[in-house]
């Protein structure tokens, strides 16, 4: 039954309860960790793999195995360190989404 605008005792239709929204401020700082992450893999992946290159190519001088060496240890550390922040930010994400 349609309320009648000039029948002032049919009080109109309440709206619909809201439905429950996502909080999208957390779903994108989840896609921005998750693409923080493959930054951090694309990084560490370029520091290993040039660091492979100088100790397997060019290794005609001492200096360029060494500074190959530590690019690889570099590439690890950087790797680690994109992990440990994915991981920390995750914990944290859902401990919000949990309250």
């Amino acid at each position: 039954m349609n309320p009648d605008p000039s029948n002032p005792q049919e009080a109109p239709s309440s709206p619909p309860p809201p439905q429950a929204v996502p909080n999208l401020a957390l779903i994108r700082t989840d896609l921005a960790n998750e693409r923080t992450l493959l930054a951090y893999g694309r990084s560490a992946l370029m520091l290993v793999a040039t660091g492979v290159s100088l100790v397997k190519f060019l290794d005609v001088s001492f200096d360029f195995v060494v500074l190959g060496w530590g690019l690889i240890g570099c590439g690890g550390i950087v790797g680690a360190i994109g992990t440990y922040r994915f991981a920390s930010l995750k914990r944290r994400l859902n401990t919000v989404r949990e309250d």
